[in-house]
C-alpha cells in the first residue's frame, strides 16, 4: 500500500504552466508544522518529483505552501507590486494509500484548487 501528495501549477492568466515556483509540504502536527518536502515547479508547471511518495501518506492535516508572490513579480514590471504573496492550502488526509493530488490555478488577482486524480 503506498500514497501520493502531488501539486502543479498553472498561470491562468497567461495560459502558461507557472514555471520556477517554489512549493513547501508541511504536516501541521504542532505550531509551524513539521517541513516534509519542498521543490520548485518545472517548464511543465509540475515537480521533478511528488512531494510525498510511495509509504503510506500518515493522517492528519497537511499545508501547501506556494510562493507565488516571487512567481509573479518575475512575470510582472519591476515596479508592480503583487496582490498575492504566500498561498497556504491546508487539506486533511483520512486514507493514506490514495493520491493526493492538489493543482493551483494562479492569476495575479486571485487562484483556485481543488483534489484532483
Amino acid at each position: 500500500m503506498s500514497g501520493r501528495i502531488s501539486t502543479h501549477v498553472l498561470d491562468t492568466s497567461r495560459a502558461v504552466p507557472a514555471s520556477g515556483l517554489k512549493v513547501e509540504l508541511r504536516l501541521l502536527e504542532a505550531v509551524g508544522g513539521r517541513l516534509l518536502a519542498t521543490g520548485i515547479t518545472g517548464a511543465d508547471g509540475r515537480l521533478s518529483k511528488p512531494l510525498w511518495d510511495g509509504d503510506l501518506v500518515p493522517g492528519g492535516e497537511y499545508e501547501l505552501t506556494f510562493w507565488v508572490g516571487d512567481y509573479l513579480r518575475q512575470q510582472a514590471a519591476a515596479d508592480e507590486i503583487s496582490f498575492l504573496d504566500l498561498v497556504p492550502i491546508r487539506f486533511r488526509v483520512s486514507n493514506g494509500d490514495e493520491n493526493y493530488h492538489i493543482p493551483l490555478l494562479l492569476a495575479p488577482g486571485g487562484y483556485s484548487t481543488y483534489r484532483g486524480s
